[in-house]
């Protein structure tokens, strides 16, 4: 699933250890995230959005042919 997740990061000058903070999950995980190797759970999605200020439909980036 494509996202702007680092797109938004990078916009507010945070590193992904920062966001990881902030939203309770590790580097790792937001690196994962941002180059698609992970699908956050709903919760992270819900609280990664609400962070940014933006809907889950705006950060990330739903295609039938990414539904597994």
């Amino acid at each position: 699933m494509r996202n702007k997740v680092k797109n938004l990061r990078e916009q507010l000058g945070l590193t992904q250890k920062e966001l990881g903070e902030r939203v309770g999950v590790s580097r790792q995980a937001i690196n994962a995230i941002e180059t698609g190797k992970f699908d956050p759970s709903i919760w992270l999605a819900y609280s990664l959005a609400r962070f940014f200020g933006v809907s889950i439909e705006a950060l990330f980036l739903f295609r039938e042919e990414d539904q597994k």
